[in-house]
Parts: structure tokens; C-alpha cells; sequence
């Protein structure tokens, strides 16, 4: 076994270890990632049980009633935060795929969320250029959709979300590559466009995280919208 799998077990058996007094068994979130597979998405993409709880338990530590999610690949992610949420929030998930649409509205409506969550089909940046800074601001963005429209989506996110509200770009560690001058894949590119955008604004705090578990080395900015 090579080192870089050693590490990958360890990170992942360390994940699985925490999960197992922290996650209470859930058959629905499960029959969630397997339907998902079934449909032939790549469901290992999508956020983990951990990473799902956390957003969970953010959006009650802030008593979110409202999220927009940019990128939902099967619905795993929006069912963790739409139960976060009271009887009249919302969840708007934005998804490019209409098989990945499809099988979200299959999965929210078999977790008994479809009250509250609505997909907007299409290009993400489409559907968002068409939200006008009138509608209600959401609590909280989550984005995590192709990494190339990191920055675009976050100058979105900052007049969709209130002042005070939070967002959340995943996937920007990416194994450590995105502090590798030789690295120039699109995703680690996009990933460096909007550190650099976040670095002149002067209207957000925000930090990364770096994380290892079942997901690998990976990492997640977190950014307050709105500084006074």
C-alpha cells in the first residue's frame, strides 16, 4: 500500500470511528446515496454524512429559514439542510443536469422535504444573473458546483445573502494543489481567482478549512458576508 492510500484509510476510518457516536443511523439518507448511485451519478462526490451534519448544525446554530445551494448532484446535501430548517424554509438548489434534477426531486420527495426544497433547473450562473437583489436574501450559500465559476458565484452569493449571512465555497483544498505553482488544472485555477477576488473585497471575512476524511484532502472556504 502506497502511502497516499495509507493516509487515505486512516482519514477515512478516523471519519467512520467519530460518525459512528456522532450520525445516528439513517436508512433514509442512505436510500439517498444508493438510489443515487443507482441512477449512475457519481454520488462519491457529493458532500460526506460529517460534512452533511455540519451544514445541518450550522444552519440551526443561525436559525436559517432560507438557503441557496449552487450544485445539488443528487439532493444529499439540501435533504441534510432542508431538516435544519422550519415548516416555511426553503431550499433553492440550482442544477445544470436534468438527470441530476430529476433525481433530487426523487430523493426529497422520498425524505418527505419537497415543501422545502425547489430545484432551478439549467446553467447555474443563468439562474442566478435571473435572481433579482429584491427576493427575500437567503441565510446561508452553499457552492459547490464546477470550480471554474467559483468567483462568479460568489459575487452572486454576496447580494443573494443578508448581511451577516454565511458563505460556503467546498472543495477549495483540493489535495493541497491550489499552493502548487506547477498545478494548473481549471478547478485549482478557479479556486485561486476567487482568493484572490475575496482577498481585495473589503465587504467579507473569510477562512479556509482544511479537512481530511472519506472525502481525501480537501477543505472548505467559509466566508461572512456583509463586514461592517
Amino acid at each position: 500500500m502506497s502511502s497516499t492510500d495509507a493516509n487515505l484509510a486512516l482519514w477515512a476510518r478516523a471519519d467512520e470511528y467519530h460518525d459512528s457516536f456522532l450520525i445516528k443511523p439513517d436508512p433514509i439518507l442512505d436510500s439517498v446515496q444508493e438510489k443515487t448511485k443507482a441512477r449512475g451519478i457519481d454520488y462519491e462526490i457529493a458532500v460526506s454524512p460529517a460534512q452533511g451534519k455540519f451544514l445541518h448544525l450550522l444552519l440551526l446554530s443561525i436559525n436559517a429559514k432560507r438557503v441557496l445551494e449552487v450544485g445539488s448532484l443528487g439532493g444529499y446535501s439540501a435533504i441534510w439542510m432542508a431538516r435544519a430548517l422550519p415548516a416555511d424554509g426553503k431550499v433553492v438548489a440550482l442544477e445544470l443536469e436534468d438527470l441530476h434534477a430529476d433525481v433530487i426531486e426523487e430523493n426529497v420527495k422520498a425524505a418527505g422535504q419537497t415543501e422545502k426544497v425547489r430545484v432551478i433547473r439549467g446553467p447555474a450562473l443563468q439562474s442566478l444573473e435571473a435572481m433579482p437583489d429584491s427576493t427575500e436574501k437567503f441565510d446561508l450559500a452553499f457552492i459547490d458546483a464546477d470550480k471554474e465559476n467559483n468567483t462568479n458565484y460568489f459575487i452572486h452569493a454576496k447580494r443573494l445573502v443578508r448581511k451577516g449571512g454565511i458563505i460556503i465555497v467546498d472543495n477549495v483544498g483540493r489535495r493541497g494543489r491550489v499552493a502548487d505553482p506547477t498545478s494548473t488544472d481549471s478547478s485549482v485555477e478557479g479556486v485561486r481567482a476567487l482568493l484572490r477576488y475575496i482577498k481585495d473585497d473589503p465587504e467579507v471575512e473569510a477562512t479556509t478549512i482544511h479537512t481530511v476524511g472519506v472525502k481525501g484532502f480537501d477543505g472548505f472556504l467559509y466566508a461572512y458576508n456583509g463586514k461592517n
